[in-house]
């Protein structure tokens, strides 16, 4: 195994699953979300040797992940705030038990949520740091607190309408 093979083989352990979630939440499809993993690191390892340490590599790859998903959904002409809110929703109700279902409805309310809202909020139920998410995001990390303040009171708005019903 080259040097560039043990790397790749690495990085794409350590980010795989946040990935694949991020594609996930622009899809709403295991297979759709599965290719565009697989697209993400087949740039990440084209792209190896380019990578210059400026930022996380792990920022790098969410990049290359968030644009390669907005290509997708530009080239397919979806609209996937419209097409992810059932998808999703059936989705998850399939996976998730009685006691999961407001795990599900959680989906359901962030696929409702406009585009950079999303992968936002993907990024902090995967736990990636403010700064992180502000530099792929391209905010300030002022407005990026402000912008997730905004973002919760508005799925907190969602769930609470879903609870009703």
């Amino acid at each position: 195994m080259t040097e560039k093979e043990a790397a790749f083989k690495k990085i794409f352990e350590a980010n795989s699953k946040k990935i694949f979630h991020l594609c996930y939440g622009y899809t709403g499809d295991d297979d759709a979300a599965n290719d565009l993993l697989q697209e993400t690191f087949l740039k990440v390892w084209q792209n190896l040797d380019k990578f210059r340490n400026q930022a996380m590599i792990s920022t790098w790859i969410y990049r290359i992940a968030v644009n390669t998903c907005l290509t997708y959904l530009r080239s397919e002409k979806r609209q996937a705030k419209d097409e992810l809110t059932p998808q999703i929703a059936e989705t998850k109700r399939e996976e998730f038990s009685e006691k999961n279902e407001q795990v599900a409805l959680l989906y359901k309310c962030i696929s409702k949520l406009e585009e950079s809202e999303r992968i936002i909020i993907t990024m902090v139920l995967d736990e990636v740091p403010y700064p992180e998410i502000a530099d792929i995001s391209g905010i300030s990390e002022g407005n990026l607190r402000v912008k997730i303040h905004r973002i919760k009171q508005r799925l907190t708005e969602l769930y609470n309408q879903y609870e009703r019903l």
